[in-house]
């Protein structure tokens, strides 16, 4: 095993074992898991999918997007779109910090530190390739395991309001992305085709 081997090994080991501490709990196949380990894992899962060729840097990059975030609540940010969007921008930052953290003390490169540190603070989305990849396996990831529940928690919302929202989300994928998904590359929960299948084609 190469040294660069060991340390991304290490790194893994290290991000997942934070996830695993999640107070939040989440059933998926008749299991329960720590919720952001189950989102690092299906966020591995669908890279793996998605873009099998991934380096290393994007492979603890996906798996550090949502490092330790219920330490960061929604609820200790003010309501409204505002104080969303502030919480949004802070996580970045502090999850780009942990996972940076974590990576130095596994012993990986300076090189991979900063690619993951930039692409998990969401640093240069229209420009980096890198950044961009990890939005889309994002956004992929939404589609097919969160969209569905948030679909459930919300029947106030009109078909109309679910069009912009999955719109919203498609505007921020590539093209790579989108071929993705309009070629079948994710599972989406029946009641959701027509919606998804409508909003993609405006």
């Amino acid at each position: 095993m190469s040294n660069r081997t060991s340390n991304f090994n290490k790194a893994l080991a290290l991000i997942d074992a934070a996830n695993r501490e999640d107070p939040n709990r989440e059933i998926a196949d008749g299991q329960e898991w720590p919720k952001e380990l189950l989102y690092s894992e299906r966020m591995s899962d669908m890279l793996q999918r998605f873009a099998p060729d991934a380096d290393e840097a994007l492979q603890l990059a996906v798996r550090a997007q949502h490092i330790e975030r219920w330490k960061t609540p929604r609820n200790t940010y003010p309501e409204g779109r505002i104080g969303y969007l502030k919480w949004r921008k802070d996580l970045y930052g502090i999850q780009a910090g942990r996972a940076s953290e974590l990576l130095r003390q596994a012993g990986c490169a300076d090189e991979v530190v900063e690619r993951v540190r930039d692409m998990v603070a969401k640093k240069n989305l229209k420009t980096s390739a890198d950044t961009q990849l990890l939005e889309d396996v994002s956004a992929l990831v939404f589609l097919e395991h969160y969209m569905q529940d948030f679909y459930e928690r919300h029947p106030e919302y009109s078909e109309e309001k679910w069009v912009g929202i999955i719109q919203k989300t498609w505007s921020k994928m590539s093209d790579r992305g989108r071929g993705f998904v309009s070629g079948g590359g994710i599972r989406l929960p029946e009641e959701l085709e027509t919606i998804v299948s409508r909003s993609i084609s405006n």
